[in-house]
């Protein structure tokens, strides 16, 4: 086990010394070719932008877009990841206040959001820039206890930003705020290590800070600063802090905007946030996240396996792993493998699945010998184990996600399907067949090289009179 990363530019040093950061040539569009490359090269490589479109500020994107990348910066292995981000929700460890870090090193009091950030347009019909991964951190107006989190942020005026709220724990704290006839206090925390950013995402209860999770995800405290114009606490090692309020009783056009289903959210009056102040270090750097891309993906996913994990296991300690397919864009589909004990635990598990999160659409509950992390196995175990009339559950008219094109307004159905083997099925029916010794084979102990495959080419075009057995020939 390797020390975790802590910091954005140790993880670019990362990525670079394993081959994984592709450097653009300088100057690519912020309109669409940012995001076009990028994307092109998801899941395999990172890329940074110098100077995208001459600005003096450089773009990475594509930081965490494979779940093995993630393990590494936890510095576990890949099948402890969900494992060590469970333990880290469920031991936070506060933040420590420092007065001094490098994310307030220049300070900005007057505010033009396209002079200072290099803002890129995504997808086709995306209305105009958008900053898609900054961390929104705000406080309970009655607590004080701070929120982390994500929304898509369109740029609307030089100082202004139209903002997604979801139903969620910034929208409760800024109804509260909004209520008392408040705007609510925010920063917006652009440029953070890969573990922060994932912590950012973990699914808590109202009162609890995401920051801390990263904490324990680092294995330390994480150091933040005070912000300069409101009580927001943010990371000392931040790249960008844009310090602001939501606005109480304001609401703008937003969107709109490429999203993870792989469809645009439409354009509608939402929240809007005001900029006060910019903060960032020298030499800053931007990260931007492609919408629908492998990062926006699994930056939603891997906590949401880790919440749902623990969840399950509450109440059935037969469930082993759960996974979000990327096919069900690691939303809403979920595979679970399960111990089975008894007959229907498989169905009372798809319903504590959907119970975890609105956003579960399709369930599906397998055997311990499939692999979930594998679309063919879990479609192999459907094909042979699940029969429609007896092993489907449908729970119609059930609230899922608004960005579900196929809902209405997140109004849909839910589907469950049971495909474990039934616990009193004969001996050889459902045995799957083995090899022996295939698993364990030293395949460079067996192959031979590539000169042995020439001379074995050379043989099979030799002419009959080169024949190595020679015979009667018919």
């Amino acid at each position: 086990m390797t020390q975790p990363i802590t910091t954005l530019r140790a993880w670019l040093d990362h990525l670079a010394d394993k081959g994984r950061l592709a450097v653009a040539r300088p100057g690519a569009a912020l309109r669409f070719e940012v995001a076009a490359l990028a994307k092109r090269l998801d899941g395999t490589r990172a890329t940074l932008f110098p100077s995208p479109d001459q600005h003096p500020v450089p773009v990475v994107s594509g930081l965490i877009s494979d779940r093995g990348w993630m393990a590494e910066a936890m510095g576990v292995t890949p099948d402890r990841v969900i494992a060590r981000f469970q333990h880290a929700a469920q031991n936070p460890v506060p933040w420590r206040e420092v007065a001094r870090g490098p994310a307030q090193d220049v300070v900005h009091r007057d505010v033009d959001l396209k002079r200072l950030l290099p803002m890129p347009t995504h997808n086709e019909h995306d209305h105009g820039p958008y900053v898609t991964a900054g961390l929104l951190i705000a406080r309970n107006p009655k607590t004080g206890v701070q929120n982390v989190s994500i929304h898509r942020l369109q740029l609307i005026e030089p100082n202004r930003f139209g903002v997604l709220l979801l139903p969620r724990h910034t929208m409760s704290f800024f109804q509260m705020a909004e209520e008392s006839g408040q705007d609510l206090p925010m920063a917006i925390v652009i440029g953070v290590d890969p573990l922060t950013l994932l912590a950012s995402q973990a699914i808590l209860s109202l009162d609890a800070d995401e920051l801390e999770v990263a904490g324990a995800l680092h294995g330390a405290p994480l150091d933040v600063v005070k912000c300069k114009t409101n009580e927001i606490r943010v990371p000392a090692q931040a790249e960008f802090v844009l310090e602001g309020r939501i606005l109480a009783k304001a609401r703008e056009p937003e969107g709109p905007f490429g999203e993870f289903p792989q469809y645009y959210g439409e354009r509608a009056h939402r929240h809007v946030v005001e900029i006060d102040a910019v903060t960032h270090r020298n030499n800053p750097v931007f990260h931007t996240i492609v919408g629908g891309g492998l990062e926006h993906l699994l930056l939603g996913g891997i906590p949401r396996e880790a919440t749902l994990l623990a969840h399950l296991q509450r109440s059935f300690p037969g469930v082993v792993d759960v996974h979000l397919s990327r096919g069900g864009v690691c939303r809403y589909h979920l595979y679970v493998k399960l111990r089975k004990r008894s007959e229907g635990e498989a169905k009372n598990v798809i319903l504590g699945a959907f119970a975890g999160h609105y956003d579960i659409k399709h369930v599906v509950v397998v055997d311990e010998d499939v692999d979930i992390h594998d679309p063919g196995e879990v479609e192999w175990a459907v094909a042979t184990r699940f029969q429609a009339d007896r092993d489907l559950v449908v729970i119609p008219h059930a609230q899922g996600s608004k960005l579900d094109p196929s809902t209405r307004d997140g109004l849909g159905a839910k589907m469950g399907l049971d495909a474990t083997v039934p616990l009193d099925a004969p001996e050889f029916k459902f045995t799957r067949i083995r090899v022996p010794g295939e698993r364990e084979l030293d395949l460079g102990a067996v192959l031979d090289d590539d000169a042995a495959l020439a001379n074995w080419r050379t043989r099979l075009s030799a002419r009959p009179g080169e024949q190595p057995l020679e015979g009667e020939r018919s």
